[in-house]
């Protein structure tokens, strides 16, 4: 009798671990609910936040474009403003020239040969300060540009002693430009002969561009006929010549450079109211062929020298590549971008290309960022404007 009592707790103590159990599974059970449940809103509210920055992206980019359409119409409007300045502009000169026109026939009537009579030209098309504004423009180049305004200013003194009857000091017009690749010379030439059309020493002011293969030919006298068409394109222009130092090799042997100066300073003297020579090129280079000549010494006198761009200012020329092809530069990216230049500037050497390097640079990031986002599904115009880190690091470049 006594093992039944026994037998009753053992009883009772299954039926309770049983129950235990029971309750074990079931709160296993009630945490896997609620981990999965916890999963599913996660998952939504994952994609919901996915949604919200997609929306947020597009609303980004209609404001960038509304914020660009803005600009272009502000831009327009102070275009079409300032192309009414310059027609009334344009209005006021013509009236004063076409009233000292008639004062200079009525004073010829009264007096067939006056002691001082000022020659007119029309109006030209564009204002002085409009090309002056485009030289201050460019990046960089501050001491050339003081340099250049302080050319213009003596020239417009010189041509206000003639005018008034004083005797002016002779102006010499041919230029050398000296500075590396990529430095704006180019650009700078075309301005300066804008310059001189404004200032009523050129007709047209136009700018022809050339080098020694543009001037030397391989057969006797194909060079001079070479010089002599080049220069009759640039008559009333400016005529361009880059490295112009080729035409003077330190070795020249049989070579036919010799002939083509030899035409280029007899066309400078035929038509030196009519012709600006601008020569560029190598500074140490330049210095020895203008040295190598008295013809070219006695008519090249002037100097205008271009630095080379610091790594802020080639930065500076990138956000203008940038805007132009309407890409963004993450801030990043101008960090690596910036440190990159200082390396490339820090070892530099003859080649060095400055805007051109910029321009190279440039092309690559744009290939390495199309690389990038080809694989990515609906990409949106946000991404694809945008430079980051990884467009512009490793970048390998030739000059």
């Amino acid at each position: 009798m006594s093992d039944f009592p026994n037998y009753s707790d053992r009883m009772k103590e299954d039926l309770e671990k049983i129950k235990q159990q029971e309750l074990q599974k079931k709160s296993k059970q009630q945490q896997e609910m609620e981990r999965d449940r916890r999963l599913v809103q996660q998952e939504e509210d994952y994609k919901l936040l996915l949604k919200q920055q997609r929306e947020l992206e597009r609303e980004k980019a209609k404001l960038r474009a509304e914020i660009r359409r803005r600009k272009a119409l502000k831009e327009e409007q102070e275009r079409v403003k300032q192309d009414e300045l310059n027609r009334e502009e344009k209005r006021r000169q013509q009236l004063e020239y076409d009233r000292q026109k008639i004062r200079q026939q009525e004073s010829s009537k009264k007096s067939p040969t006056p002691h001082y009579q000022p020659s007119y030209s029309p109006p030209p098309k564009s204002s002085l300060e409009e090309q002056l504004k485009e030289l201050d423009k460019l990046i960089g180049l501050n001491h050339l540009k003081d340099e250049v305004r302080q050319y213009i200013n003596f020239i417009k003194i010189q041509q206000l002693r003639e005018k008034q009857g004083l005797k002016p000091i002779p102006i010499t017009l041919h230029s050398v430009f000296c500075g590396s690749p990529g430095t704006g010379k180019t650009t700078v030439a075309r301005l300066m002969g804008q310059i001189y059309q404004h200032l009523g020493i050129l007709k047209k002011g136009h700018l022809i561009e050339t080098d020694r293969s543009g001037m030397v030919a391989g057969y006797v006298g194909q060079t001079a006929q070479r010089v002599d068409d080049l220069v009759n394109s640039a008559l009333d222009g400016v005529l361009f010549i880059d490295e112009a130092y080729a035409l003077k090799p330190a070795d020249p042997g049989n070579d036919f450079g010799q002939e083509a100066i030899d035409m280029l300073l007899k066309r400078m003297e035929d038509y030196r109211d009519r012709l600006v020579v601008i020569v560029a090129g190598y500074g140490d280079e330049m210095t020895r062929f203008i040295n190598s000549n008295p013809g070219l010494k006695s008519r090249f006198s002037r100097y205008f020298y271009f630095e080379d761009y610091t790594p802020q200012e080639l930065v500076e020329i990138f956000y203008i590549f940038c805007e132009r092809h309407n890409y963004t530069l993450t801030e990043a990216a101008k960090e690596v971008l910036l440190t990159r230049f200082k390396e490339l500037y820090d070892y530099r050497d003859k080649s060095f290309g400055n805007g051109r390097l910029v321009r190279n640079m440039f092309e690559k990031a744009i290939e390495k960022q199309a690389n990038r986002l080809v694989n990515i599904p609906d990409v949106n115009p946000y991404v694809m404007q945008q430079i980051l880190p990884e467009d512009v690091e490793q970048l390998i470049i030739n000059n």
